[in-house]
């Protein structure tokens, strides 16, 4: 399997897994909305499993305190501590308290949920393995930490940038990876006019445009990237949109990728 089709495949397979979380969220919503934040992470192996179990705060306020804390910890092995459990099980216990279903009145409620939470559950597990593969693949390339080696830009959007570019010897000049990525200036003409828009072609590679406008949102927050926040300021104080001055970064970092890819040298923020 090449990287591109295993980045794909992870993307396909996540575009599934948020479809299943709203839909479990709808029904828990109908079951047991208190449970929300309860431990933080809805959707952590410790609170499907739970709920898994123990559906409806009906079933919640039947267990004691004990029963509960030791229901949690055996689902968090060695990853917490018996303290933390006991103080989760007393933020369920108040959730329950206040749930306003005690008890819901439909069983396809608990049938629904008892399905999307084995269906959550396996894309986690699908998706990690996939994780692992890309990883492990984008890892042989020279090329993954040199992209890294712009601040913004981690692992994940690292591998997409480099699935989707694939061979940089395919483009003999920044521009045209540019237009690959469908961040150019579109045209419009009539006649002997020639006008060039504001709005750019959106042709080429949707997933990489998309991983390089969240490289560069990454990259001025915070001043992370330094360079690109300045060239950022820059076309705002210019009276450029915030999309427009966005899109402009998105355009250098294509450039400063090119140079990384073509002369195998990493990024120098001086």
């Amino acid at each position: 399997m090449n990287l591109r089709f295993l980045t794909r495949q992870y993307e396909a397979l996540t575009g599934m897994y948020v479809q299943a979380k709203l839909q479990f969220q709808a029904i828990l919503d109908q079951v047991f909305p208190e449970y929300h934040g309860v431990f933080g992470d809805l959707y952590s192996k410790v609170s499907l499993r739970f709920l898994a179990l123990h559906p409806t705060s009906k079933e919640v306020l039947e267990m004691s305190e004990l029963e509960i804390t030791n229901a949690i910890q055996s689902f968090t092995g060695r990853g917490k501590s018996v303290s933390w459990s006991l103080e989760r099980a007393q933020v369920l216990v108040a959730a329950a308290k206040r749930n306003p279903f005690k008890e819901t009145a439909f069983s396809s409620h608990l049938i629904s949920m008892h399905l999307l939470i084995k269906l959550l559950l396996q894309y986690q597990d699908h998706l990690s393995t996939l994780n692992k593969s890309v990883d492990g693949l984008a890892e042989e390339l020279l090329e993954y930490d040199l992209i890294q080696s712009i601040p913004g830009i981690g692992t994940k959007i690292a591998a997409t940038i480099l699935a989707e570019i694939g061979e940089i010897d395919r483009f003999d000049h920044a521009k045209k990876l540019v237009a690959f990525a469908g961040v150019d200036p579109s045209v419009f003409s009539s006649g002997k006019f020639v006008a060039t828009q504001n709005k750019i072609t959106k042709h080429g590679s949707r997933r990489l445009r998309t991983a390089l406008y969240q490289a560069v949102r990454c990259g001025i927050r915070s001043n992370r990237n330094k360079k690109l926040r300045t060239y950022y300021d820059k076309k705002r104080a210019e009276g450029k949109l915030f999309k427009v001055a966005v899109i402009a970064c998105v355009n250098k970092l294509i450039h400063w990728i090119f140079a990384i890819l073509t002369t195998k040298e990493a990024f120098r923020l001086e």
